[in-house]
């Protein structure tokens, strides 16, 4: 029977002939790295312009693949996209491209923050865009750690590891 489990085991591990390629670049984990050495609205050193603008291109796309085109298209139109807190009933989160989380309350609902921004960067850089549909994805669904990790801020103004 343990032979039986190797060889499946084996098996899945194998690339298949279409990543062949793919299979021999080494993987990234860049979340395992500290990235407080790099400077902010960067991706760091021998980053070229090339590199950045076919960056925010798949940031881009990957975006509107998240959102959906709706979403995207609401976001090209305003400006934003605001999702309504599942915590706290009146509270709403407006989401911009790479700006803070602005809290915005209903008349007559108290926020449960001192200040009317919310600050959370990625833990690695990452294009505005591809950052912004992550963190929709944890407002709309994970709101406990958009609740437990951003830190309450005074004023709004751009992300630090996005560019």
């Amino acid at each position: 029977m343990d032979n039986i489990w190797a060889r499946i085991r084996a098996f899945l591990r194998r690339p298949f002939a279409d990543d062949a390629d793919e299979a021999s670049v080494p993987l990234e984990l860049p979340w395992q790295q500290n990235w407080d050495w790099v400077a902010k609205r960067s991706a760091g050193p021998g980053f070229t312009r090339r590199d950045y603008h076919e960056a925010r291109e798949r940031g881009m796309a990957i975006a509107r693949a998240t959102l959906g085109d709706d979403l995207w298209e609401q976001l090209q139109q305003e400006g934003y996209l605001e999702v309504p807190s599942g915590t706290y009933p009146g509270l709403t989160y407006r989401l911009r491209v790479g700006r803070r989380i602005e809290v915005r309350c209903a008349d007559g609902t108290r926020s449960p923050w001192p200040y009317p921004y919310l600050c959370i960067n990625p833990a690695y850089p990452l294009p505005d865009e591809e950052f912004f549909a992550q963190l929709y994805l944890y407002v709309r669904d994970r709101e406990s750690e958009i609740i437990r990790t951003a830190a309450p801020q005074p004023w709004d103004q751009p992300l630090g590891r996005t560019f």
